[in-house]
């Protein structure tokens, strides 16, 4: 079995702790993740050996990604929020990263890094510098979206 890597980094003009919490709110992560709907189904969802399950797709098609959290670090004065996950579904297998780092008052740096293995042996590895841009571009668009949605809600002060 073959392992890819897709590594998207973004700076974000809001804290730390606010993205922290938009990027870890299980739930609404269909909000900003293109095509996406994700639960958590056991556990709090931010502690390790919760579960949890997204579903990418549009209409009746979709891939299923379970997934379990098997570190969780919040924030502290050596190093970032950090949340990294086991893909255990039949199509989606390897690890995955979401990391938030503080740059200094109101700003951060949001870092998402997937570690897949790829199915179907040989082939999985032909297609993947095919598919690798699509999910390169998606993931960034959303991880966009998302940065929009933190500094507006920053801009627009606390409660908003």
């Amino acid at each position: 079995m073959s392992r890819a890597e897709l590594v998207v980094e973004l700076d974000v003009a809001a804290p730390a702790e606010l993205v922290w919490d938009t990027v870890m709110d299980w739930p609404r992560q269909g909000d900003w993740i293109l095509a996406t709907r994700v639960e958590v189904t056991a556990g709090d969802g931010r502690s390790v050996g919760s579960q949890v399950s997204a579903v990418t797709g549009v209409g009746p098609l979709g891939v299923v990604d379970t997934m379990v959290v098997t570190e969780w670090t919040e924030q502290r004065p050596a190093g970032p929020f950090r949340c990294v996950v086991d893909h255990t579904g039949k199509v989606v297998r390897g690890d995955g990263v979401f990391e938030v780092v503080d740059r200094g008052p109101g700003r951060c740096r949001f870092r998402w890094v997937e570690r897949l293995d790829l199915p179907l042996g040989a082939l999985g590895r032909l297609g993947w510098p095919v598919v690798r841009p699509a999910m390169q571009a998606g993931v960034a668009h959303s991880m966009r979206r998302m940065a929009r949605e933190c500094e507006q809600r920053h801009r627009s002060g606390p409660g908003a």
